[in-house]
């Protein structure tokens, strides 16, 4: 593995990492959403599902305009936290309150991704870097909006939680 000595090569060792974080969630998104018994919760899975897509594709074009490859680097940090989704999926729990716990899993992984973004994005804006700078904000402020979204279900999701609600399962069985 080559020496990292700039700015340039923190930035591409950086693009690396949420690649990798990005194609790990896309193999987790669909088993979080399985394990939703909120239908709202579970179609925004799925709707992140689509997203997550579209932000690898970003990562491609950027990796291409660099003339790099988006492989080579696994993120361990997102591999932990989609490790940890797994586990709440497994939780003996009730279905508003394993939503809570789905809930939480994902706003970790979210904040990882906002905290990874803004970072590229300032190394991409200091670089010249500036279609770059522009899918990588358009990322950021997705991920933002999602973390948001998350938020606002988890407002009725934990109050049904607290209140021991037990809702249908039958889509944790789909």
């Amino acid at each position: 593995m080559p020496k990292i000595t700039t700015l340039h090569d923190v930035y591409v060792e950086q693009l690396r990492d949420l690649y990798s974080a990005e194609n790990q969630l896309i193999k987790a998104l669909p088993k979080m959403a399985q394990a939703a018994s909120s239908p709202e919760l579970a179609q925004g899975f799925e709707d992140h599902l689509e997203q997550t897509k579209e932000h690898a594709a970003r990562l491609e074009k950027i990796f291409e305009g660099l003339g790099e490859k988006p492989t080579g680097k696994k993120c361990k940090a997102m591999e932990g936290l989609v490790k940890e989704g797994a586990e709440t999926i497994k939780e003996n729990a009730t279905p508003a309150a394993k939503d809570a716990l789905l809930i939480a899993a994902a706003q970790r992984v979210e904040h990882y991704e906002i905290a990874g973004y803004g970072t590229v994005k300032n190394y991409a804006k200091l670089l010249g870097e500036d279609e770059a700078t522009e899918f990588l904000d358009q990322t950021l402020q997705e991920e933002v909006e999602t973390d948001e979204k998350l938020t606002e279900a988890a407002e009725s999701i934990n109050v049904d939680a607290e209140a021991g609600v037990k809702e249908s399962t039958s889509a944790t069985h789909r």
